[in-house]
């Protein structure tokens, strides 16, 4: 992506597009035509399973206010018990919380980006995949890649998050 090509995106996608590049990740951000604030319009934009979609899911740390990002997979429920366990307390972040910490909006929280570097964890469930689509910054960004990706960008560990099937 060229530095004009750049430019004329929504700030949100111009950090994660940087960081893509400076990682030299191969795929940069796409902008759909419809917002994609929820998995499933994400899934029925991109014409994918719900599961491929990377969803990042918020909490706010209670003993320190950290910022927790969750990325699982799209028709996944995070289990708060589970990231409780590994990173300590949580509870619910509002969308002041979430703006301030990752510098985006609620539905359009991208995996990396942020501007203030969140404690991560990655649902092991997206590794179903060989491709998944995680947000770009902005309601109507997206950008591709395959879960260990989402590992080498991240740094982040892989877990097991989410609430049983029932």
């Amino acid at each position: 992506m060229c530095g004009a090509e750049l430019l004329s995106l929504p700030e949100g996608v111009q950090r994660v597009a940087r960081v893509l590049q400076d990682k030299g990740h191969p795929h940069g951000p796409q902008m759909l035509e419809v917002a994609a604030r929820t998995a499933q319009e994400a899934a029925d934009a991109l014409g994918i399973a719900l599961g491929q979609i990377a969803k990042s899911i918020i909490f706010r740390r209670k003993m320190d206010d950290a910022c927790v990002l969750v990325i699982t997979s799209g028709d996944c429920r995070v289990d708060e018990a589970k990231v409780a366990a590994l990173v300590g307390p949580v509870g619910r972040a509002d969308a002041d919380f979430v703006k301030a910490r990752t510098g985006f909006a609620i539905g359009g929280v991208s995996p990396v980006g942020h501007v203030t570097q969140p404690v991560t964890l990655i649902d092991r469930e997206l590794f179903r995949f060989a491709q998944i689509w995680a947000a770009a910054g902005h309601p109507n960004g997206v950008f591709a890649l395959a879960p260990a990706d989402l590992e080498a960008l991240t740094g982040a560990p892989v877990a097991d998050v989410v609430k049983e099937a029932v």
